[in-house]
């Protein structure tokens, strides 16, 4: 990870993070421990938990082991998932790093938001949670790192959709050019996967209300469909739209038998899964990552890495290069918090546009090298 180690030997000579604890909600796996590491040589205390089922319980050990603090486990659920959060902010964190505004709603609904000088948040759904649901609320700012455009073009568009791909294969032991899919989202996400399973031979519908997004996948080459349509006749359904109820109780009649339910949005509310269980007549287990619904009608309906994101629960996650853009994206937002930079103002907020820019040359640098 060249850019990350760049900015090591950086953070080190300035310390920006000296006296500050930053607490922590990504995905805990091996990318995340190296930035972890560069928010440690700028002299940050760093405390973290991850999200539900994507956990990698040897990283938690490695980085217990280097000092730092984490809680969480690849098993937890949604009930420990958050009392991992309140164990972060028990710490009393002065920047936050968050992902699905996780951190910022329990810190809103508890005490300590005066102490946090800001933080940034890594995906889609969080910053539609920030900018919707806590609107107003909240009185410091927060860096959105998915609204950069360089992670929506390489982790985005270019990360997210191969490793969607290759998790779905390794799970189900499927052939692309045999199923029948439908992408909910043509967001850069879905615009990512959507891209890749048609690069495979897929044959790929879209889902997507906004019009000049549909317009976009029409000129794709993708059919843009309407839900229940898509429901009715694709196999595999995969959402990715940072929405809750994506597929909800009243589609779940609409599922053909052998239909395979795919999350890759950042909470496995996207579909109700929650309604899923409860009306299924049995569910059993077919391996680790694949889960059979028989419904009461006799339709099995198939779930995996149960709803949780599937390049990150049922794979290795997205590409280290991606990683490494995304991941310094962060840690140079962080130190702009953390030095109480002027101009940033409470609220969600955009990238500023001297951090992409360095970080385009940087990547663009250390690609052309290669």
């Amino acid at each position: 990870m060249p850019l990350l180690g760049r900015l090591r030997g950086r953070l080190e000579a300035e310390r920006p993070f000296a006296g500050r604890t930053i607490g922590i909600c990504l995905h805990i796996e091996p990318k995340t421990a190296v930035m972890c590491g560069v928010l440690r040589a700028g002299g940050a205390e760093v405390v973290l938990t991850g999200s539900p089922g994507t956990t990698q319980d040897d990283v938690v050990v490695a980085l217990r082991e280097s000092g730092m603090t984490v809680y969480g486990r690849r098993a937890d659920g949604a009930q420990e998932h958050a009392a991992n959060i309140r164990g972060v902010l028990s710490h009393q964190p002065d920047v936050l790093l968050d992902n699905g505004a996780s951190l910022v709603e329990a810190l809103l609904e508890g005490s300590g938001v005066s102490r946090v000088l800001g933080g940034t948040e890594e995906t889609t759904t969080g910053a539609n949670l920030l900018r919707e649901k806590m609107c107003g609320r909240i009185p410091f700012p927060i860096i959105v790192i998915n609204d950069s455009p360089l992670k929506l073009i390489m982790e985005n568009e270019h990360g997210v959709g191969p490793t969607v791909v290759s998790a779905f294969q390794n799970v189900t032991n499927l052939q692309v050019p045999a199923k029948r899919f439908a992408v909910l989202g043509f967001g850069s996400v879905g615009r990512g996967i959507a891209r890749c399973l048609k690069a495979q031979h897929g044959r790929v519908a879209v889902v997507e209300p906004d019009p000049i997004r549909a317009l976009e996948a029409v000129l794709d080459g993708f059919a843009v469909v309407g839900l229940e349509r898509a429901l009715r006749e694709n196999e595999v359904l995969i959402t990715a739209t940072g929405r809750a109820n994506a597929i909800g109780a009243e589609h779940l009649g609409m599922l053909q038998d052998g239909a395979i339910l795919v999350n890759t949005g950042h909470y496995s509310w996207e579909i109700d899964l929650q309604t899923l269980r409860a009306s299924a007549r049995s569910v059993e287990a077919l391996s680790d990552a694949v889960e059979a619904f028989t419904m009461a009608d006799g339709r099995v309906v198939y779930l995996l890495t149960r709803g949780e994101m599937l390049n990150l629960a049922g794979g290795g996650g997205n590409p280290v290069e991606t990683m490494d853009l995304g991941l310094a994206l962060q840690v140079l937002s962080l130190r702009l918090i953390a030095l109480r930079t002027p101009g940033l103002e409470p609220g969600p907020q955009p990238v500023p546009a001297e951090i992409n820019r360095e970080v385009a040359r940087e990547m663009v640098d250390v690609l052309s090298r290669s």
